[in-house]
């Protein structure tokens, strides 16, 4: 069973009634509380174009979800429950009624009405109830006047900041081919002859006069050294900047109407 002060923190929200696989109902309307106990009995469910009609679904073995009155009915089940009037009270041949629709039997008329019979105005102090047991589901208060409050709701847009990906830098080594080009000097044979005379002729006349003999020049020549050494060229690091950009947000939001119904006749001063 439902407490009232569960009742209270549902009441001037926007909770629902669902069945057991989560599915809605419809808003919730009043809670009818019972006139001996004091404990919720029933509920009244908007349903129908914009709210327009309520059914009753008793509150025995229903239970709170959240913001939600989760009850062991379903949808079409509860929009065939038997027409009452959401007037603050239910008589003992409406309350007997829809216990029998319900199949929960021993309540109502045949054993001492137990919900929405007794009139007055009598508040209960300890929930802020009168004692019709009716509460409210405007929130202009637990217990409405004739006037009703149209809300709607507001679009809040702001920002949050997540990861959206990554950078590194990432170092490895490939290998060119390079073509240089350099000077490179060697040594060639040349023969020089020259002619006996008084200058010369000491060291051509040193030795035998006729002999056989060899004298050897050693030629040299240079070859291309490569060597390598590794050296710094640069520094690179990452960094971040921002970049603001101007991104639509869409989303729906909802706001309440308010319609007069009338019965026929009923002059209306607009």
């Amino acid at each position: 069973m439902i407490s009232v002060n569960e009742v209270q923190q549902l009441l001037g929200g926007s909770g629902s009634v669902v069945s057991t696989d989560g599915g809605k109902i419809g808003n919730i309307g009043q809670v009818y509380l019972d006139d001996s106990t004091g404990e919720p009995a029933w509920v009244t469910v908007k349903t129908g174009m914009f709210g327009s009609s309520e059914s009753f679904v008793p509150l025995e073995q229903a239970s709170v979800a959240g913001d939600d009155i989760r009850v062991p009915y379903d949808k079409d089940r509860v929009k065939g429950a038997p027409r009452a009037e959401a007037d603050g009270h239910l008589s003992p041949q409406e309350e007997t009624e829809l216990y029998t629709y319900y199949g929960i039997h021993g309540y109502g008329a045949q054993t001492g009405t137990q919900t929405g019979t007794q009139t007055g105005t009598r508040t209960d102090t300890t929930t802020g109830t009168d004692a019709r047991g009716t509460v409210g589901h405007d929130t202009s208060g637990p217990t409405t006047d004739s006037a009703m409050t149209r809300s709607e709701e507001e679009l809040r847009v702001g920002t949050q900041t997540r990861e959206s990906g990554r950078a590194r830098l990432r170092k490895y080594v490939v290998t060119e081919h390079q073509t240089v080009t350099v000077p490179v000097a060697h040594e060639e044979v040349r023969i020089e002859r020259e002619p006996i005379t008084e200058a010369n002729a000491g060291s051509a006349l040193d030795g035998p006069a006729i002999s056989e003999e060899e004298h050897e020049v050693v030629l040299h020549e240079e070859v291309p050294v490569v060597s390598k050494e590794a050296r710094p060229v640069e520094r690179v690091r990452v960094d971040t900047t921002t970049v603001t950009e101007q991104q639509q947000v869409s989303a729906d939001v909802r706001k309440e109407r308010i319609d007069l119904d009338t019965d026929a006749g009923t002059d209306v001063r607009r």
